[in-house]
């Protein structure tokens, strides 16, 4: 099990973030890698340097770009922040980057799936030019376009060179996360776990996801996500990639929730020997 650091889990709690902090406590933590989710502002020659200086690697590079549209027009302005964001990756070192894709509010999830798709197909051979995987994930929400790995694999048989970032939080908010994994973890390169507090009646900070009940994020060991069995089918495949710890709550500050998850996913490699 190698895991990674994951910088949204830092970033998203805007008054505790601290980029060096972060990269201090990957090391301190003996994780395996980070994934950085944008650049936070800084230039790659400067991220590099940084993780360089810990012996941090870089394993993937996220892109937040919109290719959700019909025409390539549209598109344009998505396609270019891509080719920036390739760019970023081979600068840092990242293997693997991946997009995130959200539908527009209202939107149906086929016509988004469809958008993102066509888009994917432009990027997919920027990506194989620069040398870098292209990904995408499981994405939450009621209209998200890939939320279970029938939507997924429809994506990676329709654009060349794409696979998979497997996020078992997301894909268990439309299925089962052990066989969403086994039927897709043959183009799964990389991967996210985290965790949710499940309802099935609406609550206040609860969202109500693809399956019809209500998520809210917990800390991975403290929510309904049964991770022992999502890595003992990872295990099992011989899946090698990187796991980033992710942590969407707000009932601890990103770096206790990261030391907690840390220390949670850790004591279960013992059964899973």
């Amino acid at each position: 099990m190698k895991l990674s650091t994951m910088s949204y889990t830092f970033s998203r709690q805007r008054e505790h973030f601290d980029l060096q902090r972060m990269l201090r406590l990957t090391r301190e933590l003996g994780l395996d890698g980070i994934d950085f989710v944008t650049l936070h502002g800084y230039d790659p020659e400067d991220l590099r340097r940084m993780c360089d200086d810990l012996g941090i690697r870089v394993v993937c590079h996220t892109l937040i770009v919109d290719l959700n549209f019909p025409d390539e027009e549209s598109r344009r302005p998505g396609i270019e922040a891509c080719k920036r964001g390739l760019e970023a990756a081979v600068i840092l070192g990242a293997p693997v980057v991946m997009i995130p894709t959200p539908a527009k509010r209202g939107q149906d999830s086929t016509v988004a799936r469809a958008n993102w798709i066509a888009g994917l197909k432009e990027v997919a051979p920027l990506a194989a030019d620069a040398g870098v995987t292209l990904t995408v994930e499981n994405f939450p929400g009621r209209e998200s376009p890939f939320v279970t790995a029938d939507h997924l694999l429809e994506a990676v048989e329709a654009v060349p060179g794409l696979k998979i970032t497997f996020d078992n939080g997301n894909a268990a908010t439309g299925e089962d996360p052990v066989e969403s994994f086994a039927r897709s973890a043959t183009y799964v390169v990389h991967a996210h776990f985290k965790d949710w507090d499940v309802r099935d009646e609406p609550a206040e900070g609860f969202r109500r996801m693809m399956d019809g009940r209500y998520y809210r994020p917990a800390l991975i060991g403290e929510g309904v996500i049964d991770h022992a069995s999502c890595l003992a089918v990872m295990a099992k495949v011989g899946y090698k990639g990187y796991i980033d710890v992710e942590y969407e709550g707000d009932k601890y500050d990103p770096y206790e929730a990261t030391r907690r998850a840390v220390d949670y996913l850790r004591g279960l490699e013992p059964s899973l020997a």
